[in-house]
């Protein structure tokens, strides 16, 4: 059933005004205890941008662990939610059609990982988007706050998820947009994840606003090089 939906919403018509799909496939690879390589495709669509296509390379850092974030990120395929730290750099490559030139993004990223009382696991992620396309700069700050749970239904654990985002646009010097989403883990064998997940924008960089209804599906791999 989740793969099922998975190959829907990546034929979704990215045309649809009041509800689209979005599909994304995040592959991870586990150099050493402390450095993890990723790769990401996905559509997307955020900030009050057209429905793109974005690919690229990051490498994360895990900083500190922290004993008590073992219990929050127990049964978890994602070792890095078990760092209070991590510190990434990415490249993404968002290109246009009919000859327009591509963005490429330099993507700074910093995540604080925090335990909470009844297994919740706070997350708060400090990205920026730096962009050059055709000879011109833009960046975006974005901070992302989740709230995590896992659940057990006898051997199984799921992980559902609220989270919220904001966007701070150089373009329009104001926060612009605000993201909300609700989601849920299903871990599958040890190297799969997938993660369906609602998502609602609400951007006011143009006028009038945006209001962007939007279901997605993640793909999350996870490998090991040792």
């Amino acid at each position: 059933m989740l793969i099922l939906t998975f190959v829907v919403l990546l034929y979704l018509p990215a045309s649809a005004q009041t509800l689209q799909g979005l599909a994304e496939i995040d592959t991870y690879v586990k150099l050493d205890p402390d450095v993890r390589f990723t790769f990401q495709v996905k559509e997307t669509r955020e900030g009050g941008d057209p429905t793109q296509a974005e690919i690229g390379p990051s490498l994360d850092f895990y900083v500190k662990p922290l004993v008590k974030l073992k219990g929050a990120a127990e049964f978890d395929l994602d070792d890095s939610k078990s760092r209070l730290l991590v510190l990434t750099i990415g490249y993404r490559y968002l290109p246009q059609a009919n000859g327009v030139p591509g963005t490429n993004r330099l993507e700074p990223v910093a995540t604080f990982n925090s335990p909470m009382k009844g297994r919740f696991l706070l997350t708060d992620r400090n990205r920026a988007d730096l962009d050059w396309r055709a000879g011109s700069f833009s960046w975006r700050y974005r901070n992302r706050f989740q709230a995590q749970r896992k659940l057990r239904f006898r051997s199984y654990p799921p992980a559902p998820y609220v989270s919220a985002e904001f966007f701070y646009e150089s373009q329009y010097r104001k926060w612009s947009d605000t993201a909300l989403y609700a989601g849920c883990i299903f871990p599958i064998g040890r190297h799969v994840e997938f993660d369906p997940y609602y998502e609602h924008q609400n951007n006011t960089g143009r006028s009038p606003n945006q209001q962007l209804d939007q279901l997605g599906v993640i793909l999350n791999l996870f490998f090991s090089a040792r």
